[in-house]
């Protein structure tokens, strides 16, 4: 298992009342009303301060992700973070994964393949290269993308970024969306002959081919949790089967919100306002954000209609008791945190790539690395061999971290920066 601290970074103190008052989270909400740019600036030292103390604790992989004009996690460029990330982790064993940032909003999307690259050599040859396709409040509303032209924009542009990395000679480009004379990239990535890349999907199943077709790592994102995601996950291994590629757990990452405490009790104590307030508060957009006619393909569109299962629930009507048993989060002691995680998610989606979200929603700095640390000293060393009886290899991690990792050696150090 490769375990990695997943980060968000969203607004951490919107005011009690903010569903009520404001139509969304994204895209609409206003900056002067709801926010200060140096309390952001505090965010965004404690989100790096969170992820590099992760790394300092044992976790393989520390991830950043992008979006736009919202409140429910705003790192508009992930690369600045993951340019921080790589340069204080060195000599660390752990990757950057960068979650990434996304193809079709760049123009050209070389820029991408250029930044990857300079993250890859700044790192040593550590990066995870994510891929997106990028939400549709990002690319549709705040950045103007036709919703007709999403995915295949997003198509080509993944083709000319994996040419881009490993073409010996310059080439031309003379694509639909793209059109360039010369591409040359200065720097290339350090891992040949590219780094691992890793495809986010969350409802559209034609990403299944995609992501299989391309040999990458399909990486299914999501905060209904493994029991939503069963039905999605085992279309997607069939995919697998169907086309003749080996059903190696490695090939699919998931992602799950975790809150450990000392025992499930203390957990809810701790947790649970944080946890309402992500999900009430920082998932709240109207539902036409979340496809735009033209946004999804036709395929994935039938069957969103036919399964229920695949139909956003509506979670401001759930506490934090809901939350935990429908499996949206696994919360409580460690104990029963590494049962669950095993039996939902690690052998349930059957997921070699797991992305943990511990810091969740409203939650303040020092408790973020309370339970940072007690996951990595409780509950990370239990999951960590799962797989390793089976002999699979991980071809989507960089190769210098494939092995074995050993014991953290300062699951007990705070983290500088604090509140």
């Amino acid at each position: 298992m490769k375990i990695s601290a997943f980060h968000l970074m969203p607004h951490r103190e919107l005011p009690a009342d903010f569903e009520t008052r404001y139509e969304s989270v994204w895209v609409t909400p206003p900056w002067w009303e709801l926010a200060d740019a140096r309390r952001v600036g505090q965010y965004y030292n404690w989100t790096l301060d969170e992820l590099v103390y992760a790394a300092k604790c044992g976790f393989d992989g520390v991830c950043t992700n992008e979006h736009h004009q919202n409140a429910y996690g705003f790192m508009p460029s992930p690369n600045i973070m993951g340019s921080v990330l790589a340069r204080a982790t060195n000599g660390s064993p752990v990757a950057i994964v960068q979650m990434g940032a996304t193809l079709p909003t760049s123009n050209p999307p070389i820029r991408v393949a250029e930044e990857y690259a300079m993250l890859d050599c700044i790192s040593g040859g550590r990066l995870v290269a994510g891929l997106p396709l990028g939400s549709p409040m990002d690319v549709n509303f705040c950045y103007g993308i036709t919703p007709m032209e999403h995915r295949e924009r997003y198509r080509e542009a993944f083709a000319l970024t994996l040419k881009a990395w490993q073409a010996r000679e310059i080439f031309a480009w003379n694509g639909r969306y793209f059109q360039l004379a010369n591409v040359n990239l200065w720097p290339r990535p350090i891992q040949q002959p590219h780094p691992p890349v890793w495809v986010p999907g969350s409802g559209s199943i034609s990403t299944f081919d995609f992501a299989v077709d391309n040999d990458v790592c399909y990486c299914f994102l999501s905060y209904s949790g493994a029991k939503a995601a069963k039905t999605m996950m085992q279309g997607y291994w069939k995919v697998v089967t169907d086309k003749g590629r080996e059903p190696n757990p490695y090939r699919a990452g998931f992602l799950q919100l975790v809150a450990v405490a000392e025992t499930d009790a203390r957990a809810e104590e701790k947790y649970a306002r944080h946890v309402e307030y992500f999900y009430h508060k920082c998932l709240h957009w109207p539902i036409q954000y979340l496809s735009p006619p033209g946004n999804q393909d036709y395929r994935s569109l039938v069957a969103t209609q036919l399964n229920p299962l695949r139909r956003p629930e509506n979670t401001k009507a759930l506490r934090y008791r809901d939350f935990v048993e429908k499996g949206y989060v696994i919360a409580g002691s460690p104990a029963t945190v590494r049962q669950r995680l095993e039996d939902e998610v690690v052998k349930g989606l059957r997921v070699g790539n797991l992305m943990v979200l511990l810091q969740i929603g409203s939650m303040p700095h020092e408790l973020t690395l309370e339970n940072i640390g007690l996951f990595a000293r409780e509950v990370l060393p239990h999951l960590r061999g799962f797989w390793d009886d089976e002999g699979w290899v991980n071809h989507w991690w960089p190769e210098q971290l494939r092995a074995p990792k050993a014991a953290p050696v300062a699951a007990g150090v705070a983290a500088g920066g604090g509140a």
